[in-house]
């Protein structure tokens, strides 16, 4: 077993919207990510996702049967976005944020665009 610091860990992160893997458990990925900046509209068609505020804020913006809507996301707070919502993160200032899915998941689900990461590097 490992101990992991996150603050650390972050701190080795110098590009935004580059996630990468600090652990890996169950078929599942625990993944560090600095946000800056709005991100891509997409959405997981088999991947739920969670997203932990580990410093800074920003808002995650969604499209559901009731049109646009979007929540702020505060330092200690999480959300999970369901499979098949189409959502995108925005951080007006930049955000440390945690995320925890399946190994499977493609960080712009199904986009493919300049911030597309296929292969995530270990921390």
């Amino acid at each position: 077993m490992d101990k992991i610091n996150l603050a650390e860990k972050l701190g080795l992160i110098s590009q935004h919207w580059k996630p990468h893997i600090v652990g890996e458990l169950n078929n599942q990925q625990v993944k560090l990510v600095k946000f800056q900046g709005p991100f891509t509209w997409h959405h997981h068609e088999n991947e739920d996702e969670l997203f932990l505020v580990v410093k800074g804020r920003f808002r995650m913006e969604y499209r559901e049967a009731a049109g646009e809507q979007s929540m702020w996301l505060e330092p200690g707070e999480m959300v999970i976005v369901p499979r098949g919502v189409e959502h995108r993160p925005v951080a007006e200032e930049e955000a440390h944020v945690l995320l925890f899915e399946p190994a499977t998941t493609l960080n712009t689900g199904n986009v493919e665009n300049e911030l597309t990461v296929h292969n995530l590097a270990h921390l």
